[in-house]
């Protein structure tokens, strides 16, 4: 009984020191953050913008020079085997002529609900005849836009080993498979694998991918709760993190997605500005800003710039003049 309760208080003790380490003290500001942004044509249109206008007002007003954009398979493909290179061909080409970063997010989940843009023609096929084509999908990206001085990484999937969104399956071997498959079109790109921030430990990410990419929220709408929820993990928390994954996987760890829009009970285009101000304003962006530069990592892509740019059409520029700041300085004042 003895030896039982002092294998406990070890155990106990072990838990304490970890739970210390995640969450108290602080990790030291890099001398230098880059700051990028996410792009979705779908979301863009979904807000009645102007794709194209957005985009180039992100890159020539805001002076953005990295730039993540998500290539919605229901986008790209619309129809069978007839790609719509036009679209992306034109960003990554405005990317080239204007010295812009791109990390293209690819497959079947990238990013903004329901997650999966499944094309309606394959809705209905199995999963391994969507694996197909979804495999043929990456491979014409990846082949078309391997040798462009503008690529920076491959993002496979967004937060492929997360139960999140509207999706008919995950399938980790099928993700090793895409991984395969990119590296041997294109072993000089890094491969990005994303993976929630708040609830997960990123190891299984660290395992697969050259770099990995977290989320980082700070207030969202808990629908179980039917209510708003603040996260309450402190900057430390996501630093400390990325120090054990640098030195047990030997692994960057970056922010692919900062939180810099609203997260609402219903989607963005039928919430009201005034219920979009519960999770993000003008005061909400700059604490964000200030929360991921004291997380200690030093790569960032900010979540919500087409939505900055639908509030300066409607009358409220504020966040959109904050960012400029941001992207001109690489600072807040």
């Amino acid at each position: 009984m003895k030896t039982i309760k002092i294998i406990l208080l070890v155990v106990i003790g072990i838990i304490l020191a970890f739970a210390a380490y995640l969450f108290l003290g602080r990790v030291s500001t890099p001398k230098r953050i880059i700051w990028g942004v996410n792009f979705s044509q779908k979301h863009s249109q979904n807000l009645g913008l102007d794709w194209r206008e957005t985009y180039l007002a992100l890159i020539d007003e805001l002076k953005v020079k990295n730039i993540k954009i998500a290539v919605h398979w229901d986008v790209f493909e619309p129809e069978e085997n007839r790609y719509n290179l036009a679209d992306l061909d034109w960003q990554i080409k405005t990317a080239e002529e204007k010295g812009i970063k791109v990390t293209l997010v690819i497959g079947m989940k990238t990013s903004r609900w329901p997650e999966c843009h499944i094309p309606n023609w394959a809705v209905n096929r199995n999963k391994f005849g969507q694996q197909e084509r979804i495999t043929a999908m990456i491979e014409t990206i990846v082949s078309r836009y391997k040798d462009s001085p503008t690529i920076k990484y491959w993002q496979i999937e967004n937060e492929p080993l997360f139960n999140f969104g509207q999706c008919p399956w995950m399938d980790r071997d099928f993700l090793k498979k895409e991984i395969v498959l990119v590296k041997s079109i294109d072993p000089s790109h890094p491969i990005l694998i994303t993976d929630t921030g708040e609830w997960s430990f990123w190891i299984k990410a660290a395992m697969l991918g050259d770099i990995v990419g977290t989320t980082m929220y700070r207030k969202v709408w808990f629908e179980k709760a039917s209510s708003y929820l603040n996260y309450s993990f402190p900057p430390v928390f996501y630093g400390r993190k990325a120090f054990l994954i640098k030195n047990f996987f030997r692994k960057k760890v970056i922010c692919s997605e900062l939180q810099a829009e609203p997260w609402g009970p219903k989607l963005l285009y039928d919430v009201p500005i005034e219920e979009q101000k519960k999770t993000m304003n003008l005061d909400q962006f700059r604490s964000n800003i200030r929360y991921a530069e004291q997380s200690g990592l030093d790569e960032f892509y900010l979540w919500g710039g087409e939505w900055w740019f639908w509030l300066k059409q409607k009358g409220y520029p504020e966040i959109w003049e904050e960012a400029k700041k941001l992207f001109l300085s690489g600072k807040l004042e």
